[in-house]
C-alpha cells in the first residue's frame, strides 16, 4: 500500500525534544506537561493551529546524551487534558518521519525547524522475499505475545498489513534499547527497518529462550531438594512409627547412617565413599538386597580405627627387658625389634615421623623350624612395643580374596584378613602376626602370595585398596612379622619385599633355661600342680632336652613335661607318691620310660653305625631344623652284581648327581689316594641313606658319600664323633654350602664333638652360640683329601680291609 503522500513535503515545526525515549510513526504517546519543553512546544504548536486548519503538529526529535537524532517523527497534539495521575499531558500520536532540516523562528518559546517528510512507501502488491518478511515478522510477534499473555493485541497485530506501520510496530517492545529505537526511526526504507524488527525480535526470543531453559533447570533442581527433602522427613516419620510399634526407644536405630558418616573421623576420601553409599542406601526400598550389602559396608568402614594409633614405647631398654624376659635366646629378632624403636624414636623427635605420605613400618620374615617360638615372638614384640597384636593364619590358605577381599557383587562378601586384622586390632599400627606364610597355595581362585606383594612392600602398603572396600587402607604404619619353616617355599618377590631373619634353634642350655622360667610353670599350672609340690632339677631338664627330645625348637620338650607332671600328678592321686617332689634324672625312667635319642658316641662301639667301613655322619637341614644324616655304602659281589651305581633312599636329583660326582672323583683320583679302584670297574657300588621314606636331596652331602666310599674301599673306620658337610667337584674341591648354623646345633644335639665344614662358610660361625662353638672341634677345609685325613681312622698295620658285600 502506498504512503499518505510520494512527493516530499516541506515542514515547519516546534521541536518536542524527548530524552531516553523514542516515539516511532503510529505509536500514541502520553507527555507529562510539567517539563518545560514540552509545554513550551504543545504551547507554541497550539499557537500555530489558531492560524492555521487542523491539530496542532509537533516535531518528536530523540535527544541522546544532549545530541538530537537526525531524524524525527510528525507528530499531532490529540488531546491536552490530566494524566491518570492527576498531572496535565497531552497525548500525542506519531504520524509520519521527518529528516530534520536547519533551525528557524516560530510563534513560542519552543525551538522551531524546518523539515522534510520522508518517502515511506512500498510497491504494491508485495514482492515475494517482502511477503515473506511480513508473514514471519508476525509470527514471531505473535510468539512473543502469547508468551507474554497479550492475546489483544495478537489480532491488532496480525491485521496490519502496511510494512512501514508494521516496522514501526516494534516500537511499542519493551527489550529494544533507546540506541535500536533510533537506529529504526532513522531507517528510511520499510524494507530494510522491517528486517532490523524482525532480527532484533529474533535475537530476543532466542535470549529469552536461553534463559527459561536455565531457569527451568532452576527451578527443577529447588523442587528436587524441597521433593527429597520432604520424602526424607516423611521416611525418618515412619521410621519413628516403626520403631515405637517394635519398642525400641527413639535413637536406638542404627540405620541413621548419615548422621553416624558425619559423626564419624574419617578421611576426607573415606567420608566422601560413604555419604555416596549413604544416598544409595536411601533410595533402595526394604526389599531390596543392596540395602543389606551396603548396611554392612557402612558397619564395616565405621568400624575400622581409621584415625586411631597408639603410642609406641620408646623405653628400649624397657623393650629390650621384655622381650628378654619372655623369650630366651633369638638375639637377631630381639636385637632387629630394639634397632626399630631406637630409630622410629629418633625420627618421631626429628619430625619425620611421616615422609611422603608413608610412615615407618617393618615387615619381617622370621623363619625357622617349629617350636623355636615364631609364634609366640609376635606377641611379646607387641607388648615390648606398646601395640596392640593380631594373628591372622595363613596356613592352607589358597584364595586370593582372603587377602584382598571379596568384590561386594557376591553374596556374603568379607574383606580380607589384612583388613580384619586392623579392625580386630582397634588401630591403625598393630603388630600383625602371618603365621605359616609358606604354607600358602594357589589354585583356580588366584595366589594369596602375590596378593601379598602389595600388603608387605613399604613402598605401596600405604595406599593398599581392599577389593571390599575399594577405599585406600594405609598399612605403612603397621609392622608385619611373617613366620614360615621353610625359605624355599616363599616366593622369592614376596620374600624379597621382607627383611630376613632366621631362628634356627636352640642350643641345650637355653632349652633348659626355657624349660625351668616357661615351659614348667605353665605346665604346672595346666597339670594343677603348685610350684612348691613338684620341682625338676637342672639334671632332669638337660636329660629331657639331650635324650628325650632331639628337636630344633621346644615343643616336644613341653609336652615331655607335661607328661612327666602328669605322671607325678596321677601317682600322688593315687596314693603312690608323696609330695612335694623334686624329680632327678635318674627319676625319668622309671616315670616315663628310657630315653628315644641316646647319643651315637654313648653307644657301645660295636654297636655304632660307623662300627663297619662305608659309613660316615652327614649333616643336613629339613624343614624340623637341623639333622644328623648318615650315609651307606656297599661293593656288590663280581659274580652276582651287575657293575654300576646304585642310590637308594628318596633321593632328588642333585644328591643323584653328588653320588656320582663323588664316584668319578674316586676313580679318577683313587691311585693317588691309595685306594683299590679296580673295584669300582668291576663291581657295583650301592649308596643308601637310612630313613628311605623321608625325601632327600641337596648337594651338601657330597664330601660325606665320598668319605663313604673311600672307607669302604680302603676298609678304614670313619670316626664317629665326626660328621661333616659340604658340596665335592670333580676335582675334589669342597664348595660352600647353606644352613651352617642349623647343621652344627644338630651336630651338637647329637653328642659330635668334630665337625667338618668348607672353608668358604667360616664367616657363618659368627652366627652359632658360643657355648656350641666351644663344645665343636670345626674343623675348615677346601679339599676332600683334607676331609679324608680328618675323618678315617689309621688303617689297622698287616690287616686286610673289610669291605661290605651287597647281597
Amino acid at each position: 500500500m502506498a504512503a499518505e503522500s510520494t512527493a516530499f513535503t516541506s515542514l515547519t515545526l516546534p521541536v518536542l525534544p524527548l530524552d531516553g525515549e523514542v516515539v516511532l510513526p503510529g505509536m500514541v504517546v502520553p507527555l507529562d506537561l510539567n517539563d518545560a519543553d514540552v509545554r513550551a512546544a504543545v504551547e507554541a504548536a497550539q499557537a500555530a493551529a489558531r492560524s492555521e486548519p487542523g491539530k496542532p503538529r509537533v516535531l518528536l526529535v530523540p535527544r541522546l546524551d544532549g545530541t538530537y537524532a537526525s531524524t524525527g517523527v510528525l507528530g499531532t497534539v490529540e488531546q491536552v487534558g490530566r494524566l491518570a495521575d492527576g498531572d496535565p499531558g497531552a497525548l500525542i500520536r506519531g504520524r509520519g518521519r521527518v529528516k530534520i532540516g536547519a533551525g528557524t523562528t516560530g510563534p513560542g518559546a519552543a525551538l522551531w525547524v524546518e523539515g522534510t517528510r520522508v518517502d515511506e512507501s512500498v510497491p504494491d502488491p508485495l514482492p515475494g522475499q517482502v511477503a515473506e518478511l511480513v508473514k514471519e515478522y508476525k509470527a514471531l510477534a505473535t510468539a512473543w505475545l502469547r508468551k507474554r499473555g497479550a492475546w489483544q493485541v495478537v489480532d491488532r497485530v496480525q491485521a496490519i498489513d502496511d510494512v512501514s506501520a508494521l516496522a514501526d510496530n516494534s516500537g511499542y517492545s519493551p527489550f529494544l534499547t533507546t540506541e535500536q529505537k533510533v537506529e529504526l526511526l532513522e531507517t528510511a526504507d520499510p524494507v530494510a527497518r522491517l528486517k532490523l524488527a524482525t532480527q532484533h525480535l529474533r535475537d530476543h526470543l532466542a535470549e529469552q529462550e536461553v534463559a527459561e531453559t536455565i531457569a527451568k533447570d532452576v527451578q527443577e533442581g529447588v523442587d528436587k531438594q524441597q521433593r527429597e527433602f520432604l520424602l526424607r522427613r516423611q521416611l525418618e516419620a515412619v521410621r519413628k512409627e516403626l520403631r515405637e510399634l517394635n519398642g525400641e526407644k527413639d535413637g536406638e536405630e542404627s540405620d541413621d547412617y548419615r548422621a553416624r558418616v558425619e559423626a564419624a573421623d574419617l578421611p576426607e576420601k573415606v567420608r566422601e565413599a560413604a555419604l555416596k553409599e549413604v544416598d544409595k542406601l536411601e533410595r533402595a526400598s526394604d526389599q531390596s538386597p543392596e540395602g543389606s550389602w551396603i548396611r554392612t559396608w557402612l558397619d564395616t568402614v565405621l568400624e575400622l580405627p581409621w584415625n586411631e594409633r597408639t603410642e609406641d614405647a620408646y623405653d628400649i631398654q624397657g623393650a629390650k627387658a621384655v622381650l628378654d624376659a619372655e623369650h630366651a635366646g633369638l638375639e637377631d629378632v630381639k636385637e632387629r625389634i630394639t634397632e626399630y624403636l631406637a630409630v622410629r624414636k629418633r625420627r618421631g623427635e626429628r619430625g619425620l615421623g611421616v615422609v611422603g605420605g608413608r610412615r615407618g613400618g617393618a615387615v619381617l620374615a622370621l623363619v625357622g623350624p617349629p617350636g623355636v617360638g615364631k609364634t609366640s615372638l609376635g606377641e611379646s614384640v607387641a607388648h615390648a612395643m606398646g601395640r596392640k597384636f593380631v594373628r591372622v593364619a595363613l596356613g592352607g590358605v589358597r584364595d586370593e580374596a582372603e587377602i584382598r577381599g571379596h568384590r561386594r557383587t557376591y553374596v556374603g562378601a568379607l574383606p580380607g584378613r589384612i583388613v580384619r586384622a586392623v579392625k580386630e586390632a582397634g588401630s591403625m599400627n598393630p603388630v600383625v602376626l602371618l603365621d605359616e606364610i609358606d604354607k600358602v597355595g594357589s589354585d583356580f581362585r588366584g595366589d594369596p602370595a602375590a596378593a601379598l606383594l602389595e600388603v608387605l612392600d613399604p613402598a605401596q602398603n600405604h595406599t593398599f585398596r581392599d577389593h571390599y572396600l575399594e577405599v585406600e587402607l594405609d598399612l605403612s604404619d603397621v609392622v608385619f612379622l611373617a613366620t614360615a619353616n621353610v625359605l624355599e617355599a616363599i616366593p622369592e618377590a614376596l620374600l624379597d619385599r621382607m627383611e630376613l631373619v632366621r631362628l634356627d634353634g636352640y642350643t641345650e642350655d637355653e632349652k633348659v633355661v626355657i624349660a625351668r622360667d616357661h615351659l614348667l610353670p605353665r605346665q604346672l599350672e595346666r597339670a594343677g600342680l603348685d610350684e612348691d609340690e613338684v620341682a625338676l632339677d637342672e639334671g632332669a631338664l638337660r636329660k629331657l632336652a639331650g635324650e628325650y627330645t632331639r628337636e630344633a625348637g621346644v615343643r616336644n620338650l613341653e609336652r615331655s613335661i607335661a607328661r612327666l607332671l602328669r605322671k607325678v600328678a596321677a601317682q600322688h592321686e593315687l596314693g603312690e607318691r608323696e609330695l612335694p617332689f623334686t624329680v632327678t634324672d635318674g627319676d625319668l625312667r622309671g616315670l616315663i620310660g628310657r630315653p628315644h635319642h641316646v647319643p651315637e658316641s654313648a653307644q657301645d662301639p660295636a654297636e655304632r653305625r660307623t662300627a663297619v667301613p662305608g659309613v660316615a655322619t652327614g649333616l643336613a637341614v629339613t624343614g624340623a631344623g637341623g639333622d644328623v644324616l648318615y650315609v651307606e655304602a656297599s661293593l656288590a659281589d663280581p659274580e652276582t652284581g651287575a657293575a654300576g651305581l646304585t642310590l637308594t633312599g628318596q633321593l632328588g636329583d642333585v644328591m643323584k648327581e653328588s653320588a656320582q660326582i663323588a664316584l668319578s672323583f674316586l676313580r679318577s683320583h683313587g691311585a693317588e689316594l691309595e685306594l683299590p679302584v679296580a673295584d669300582l670297574k668291576d663291581r657295583g657300588v650301592h649308596i643308601h641313606f637310612p630313613a628311605g621314606a623321608v625325601p632327600k636331596d641337596g648337594p651338601s652331602a657330597g664330601i660325606t658319600m665320598t668319605t663313604a666310599l673311600a672307607s669302604l674301599l680302603s676298609g678304614r673306620l670313619v670316626r664317629t664323633d665326626v660328621a661333616m658337610t659340604g658340596e665335592v667337584s670333580l676335582t675334589g674341591r669342597v664348595l660352600p654350602i647353606g644352613g651352617v648354623k642349623q647343621k652344627l646345633l644338630a651336630a651338637h644335639r647329637a653328642g659330635v664333638t668334630t665337625v667338618v665344614i668348607p672353608k668358604r662358610n667360616e664367616p657363618d660361625l659368627d652366627d652359632v652360640p658360643a657355648e656350641v662353638l666351644d663344645k665343636l672341634d670345626v674343623h675348615t677345609v677346601t679339599d676332600v683329601r683334607q676331609v679324608l685325613e680328618l675323618a678315617l681312622s689309621p688303617a689297622t698295620d698287616g690287616a686286610a680291609p673289610e669291605v661290605p658285600v651287597a647281597a
